[in-house]
């Protein structure tokens, strides 16, 4: 079955009607494009249901979801925005749950590179490509991580912000920046940097990267199945094999 992907400015203008009880559309934090549409592949093999993927910053989304966008679900990659949500009334509180956390990588374009930290400082002043920490968990860890090497100050004048996180590897894939902080599960596959050349940041370097999942229509029957997929097995596996982990202790 086929999955329509629409970028957020042409669904939210072009005035939808509310979404059939089959049918639902669901906001995705960008760093989880790749999994998403094959998690929706999958959930449509096995359900009679469709779902449409939009993608874009959390922080983005959060704004739109409070200004009436007609989403059914939103795939955060934080905890914060879903449960304001929540605790705003526009999103169902006892569906929120955690589905993944991520994986931060400073990452290069060209392949067969060793790539590490010290690599941002052998920069030589070439630009270091992050997500906007203000609006993008990704680039909150990224900050975070550069504060924990001790570079904040000597890199201040390197780094270029990107929206999102899809902003930020485009920096990188297109050349406009030699470095940058990306999702591991968009140059990455089953534990392997597929394309270009990367350090995974360790994680103790920056706060874990919890994304957040959330019901917006609770009448909506694909919403709450697809959201129910996303917690069983079939969906882990695929979750796992983009690079992302699962504290089972965390809600």
């Amino acid at each position: 079955m086929f999955t329509r992907v629409l970028s957020f400015s042409i669904l939210f203008a072009s005035g939808f009607a509310p979404a059939l009880a089959d049918e639902a559309r669901v906001a995705v934090a960008a760093n989880f494009s790749r999994p998403a549409e094959m998690l929706v592949e999958q959930f449509e093999l096995l359900q009679p249901h469709e779902i449409e993927l939009v993608f874009g910053s959390s922080a983005r989304f959060y704004a739109q979801v409070q200004n009436g966008a007609p989403f059914d679900a939103f795939l955060s990659a934080d905890r914060e925005k879903p449960q304001l949500l929540a605790e705003e009334g526009l999103a169902v509180a006892e569906s929120l749950r955690a589905y993944a956390i991520g994986r931060l990588v400073l990452w290069t374009a060209e392949p067969s590179l060793a790539i590490t930290g010290g690599s941002l400082t052998a920069n030589a002043g070439g630009k270091i490509a992050l997500a906007n920490p203000r609006l993008a968990p990704y680039g909150l860890a990224a900050r975070e991580a550069i504060d924990n090497l001790g570079l904040g100050e000597q890199l201040a004048d390197s780094l270029i912000m990107g929206e999102n996180i899809s902003q930020a590897y485009q920096f990188v894939a297109t050349g406009n920046a030699p470095l940058g902080f990306v999702a591991l599960s968009q140059v990455g596959r089953n534990g392997v940097i597929e394309q270009g050349s990367g350090w995974l940041v360790p994680a103790e370097l920056h706060s874990p990267i919890r994304q957040y999942a959330v019901l917006l229509n609770e009448e909506n029957a694909a919403a709450g199945a697809f959201l129910e997929f996303l917690r069983g097995p079939e969906a882990r596996r695929i979750i796992y094999s983009f690079g992302y982990t699962m504290d089972d202790a965390e809600p």
